[in-house]
């Protein structure tokens, strides 16, 4: 006697395979003055996890070199990304990542300007990436990380002013705003790059 034929079982569906999600930003980075460092940075750092997608193109403009690291620190003039492999100092790639979600994406030309191989105090390994320009004003983004919030209250303040309700449109209020932006940034003590 046979043994009875078993029904065909229907295909089973093909399984995806899930990325994992790109990491989000830190919505709240800490803001770090320059400590003396070697690198006479202008600008203050964000420690801010977010993805970097880097790139170098040949000469018919397809890519050549395609990676996606994440970032340690941010300021408007560069960035520190973690890495376990390392290209040579002043290679020049392209440079795309995000500060929140759903924003265009700040675009860059970077240099790669310093590493460090995990033998420092923190032990931690990756390279430093100077900006040299950036695509579409999107430069703009990351200054209003460090400057946005203080901007925001200044410009709330200012617009209840009756001078301000006494000029005629909005763009006289803007370029209003900016003036006494400046005035307050040149008779105050503080840095408004670093909250004081």
């Amino acid at each position: 006697m046979r043994p009875p034929v078993e029904a065909a079982r229907p295909a089973a569906p093909p399984v995806k395979v899930s990325t994992p999600a790109p990491q989000r930003p830190n919505f709240s980075p800490i803001i770090e003055a320059n400590d003396g460092e070697p690198e006479h940075r202008h600008f203050p750092r964000a420690q801010l996890a977010t993805r970097f997608d880097l790139w170098m193109e040949d000469e018919e403009g397809g890519r050549r070199f395609s990676a996606s690291l994440t970032s340690i620190n941010v300021s408007v003039s560069g960035a520190f990304l973690e890495s376990t492999f390392f290209l040579p100092l002043g290679t020049v790639m392209g440079s795309r990542f995000a500060l929140e979600d759903g924003a265009p994406p700040v675009e860059a030309r970077a240099e790669i300007v310093r590493e460090e191989r995990g033998t420092g105090h923190d032990g931690r390994s990756g390279f430093a990436l100077r900006f040299l320009d950036f695509s579409g004003q999107t430069e703009v983004a990351l200054a209003r990380l460090f400057l946005g919030m203080r901007l925001r209250a200044f410009a709330e303040d200012y617009l209840k002013s009756q001078r301000a309700r006494s000029l005629p449109n909005e763009l006289e209020r803007v370029v209003d705003v900016l003036a006494a932006w400046e005035l307050m940034k040149a008779t105050s003590p503080g840095d408004p790059w670093r909250g004081e």
